[in-house]
């Protein structure tokens, strides 16, 4: 999965994109391709990955790796890979998430942990890891941390998912204000629906008709529009923008709830 550095990527800027098999993560690292970019693959389904890193057919600018970001060690050894291989990290995209849609008595502790691991203890994990690497030699860099709308408004049958992403929110903050003064800049986008492959496996017909009813855009997002909102947060057009959450829902956060009759 993983090919020798050249010269033709020396001094090339890097990304490193967590759950980037598919759907968001596999749309980030097509954008920072697109712009000259070396981009480090992150995911624990190492089937899919490496089918992706195939599709990619750039294996020089393309690093494969299979890791569980809830564990330290394994978020380690990934970032000592890329460091070996390129030398430099310059955008971290913290996007790797799962998700478990049960009402609040119905979800076992398990799968709170198991939410959490990955959701929130990942995001701290990779930055942690990847920081030291961006900041050797001055150079700085940009995190994006990936939320989602549930972490900023509450729903039925998120009370794991919906929580960890309202913790996503507050834990860019906080290394937004660390970080920030050693020249890291750390934002995160909060996405609104998307047509995604979790969204296709847990959205019944009903439940999007419900959905293009809230969203004043009346339609889900696509990965490619997520991913030009995290590009543009980890370019230098957004210098100056740090600790930030971007909804990129098509209005949903802003509409609230409504009466569909009214609207009509």
């Amino acid at each position: 999965m993983n090919a020798p550095s050249s010269t033709k990527t020396a001094g090339k800027p890097v990304a490193v994109i967590t759950g980037a098999a598919r759907g968001i993560g596999l749309a980030c690292a097509q954008w920072f391709l697109a712009r000259g970019h070396c981009v480090a693959l992150i995911d624990i389904d190492a089937t899919t990955l490496a089918a992706s890193v195939q599709q990619l057919a750039r294996p020089e600018q393309v690093l494969g790796l299979h890791a569980d970001v809830s564990q330290p060690a394994a978020v380690a050894a990934a970032t000592e890979a890329i460091d070996a291989r390129w030398g430099r990290i310059d955008a971290l995209v913290n996007n790797a998430g799962i998700a478990v849609f049960k009402k609040l008595l119905d979800t076992s502790f398990d799968e709170w942990r198991q939410v959490m691991a990955t959701n929130l203890d990942g995001p701290f994990l990779c930055t942690q890891a990847a920081a030291p690497v961006m900041l050797r030699g001055g150079r700085g860099g940009a995190v994006v941390n990936i939320a989602s709308i549930s972490g900023l408004r509450a729903s039925t049958m998120r009370v794991a998912y919906g929580t960890s992403k309202a913790a996503v929110i507050h834990l860019t903050r906080q290394q937004a204000v660390e970080l920030g003064d050693a020249g890291i800049r750390v934002n995160c986008v909060a996405p609104g629906p998307v047509d995604t492959a979790m969204a296709v496996l847990v959205h019944t017909a009903a439940i999007r008709r419900d959905y293009h009813d809230a969203i004043p855009l009346k339609r889900y997002g696509t990965p490619e529009e997520i991913a030009a909102a995290v590009g543009f947060l980890c370019s230098p057009e957004a210098s100056y923008i740090n600790g930030q959450c971007l909804a990129a829902d098509g209005g949903f956060d802003a509409a609230g709830i409504g009466l569909p009759t009214l609207r009509a």
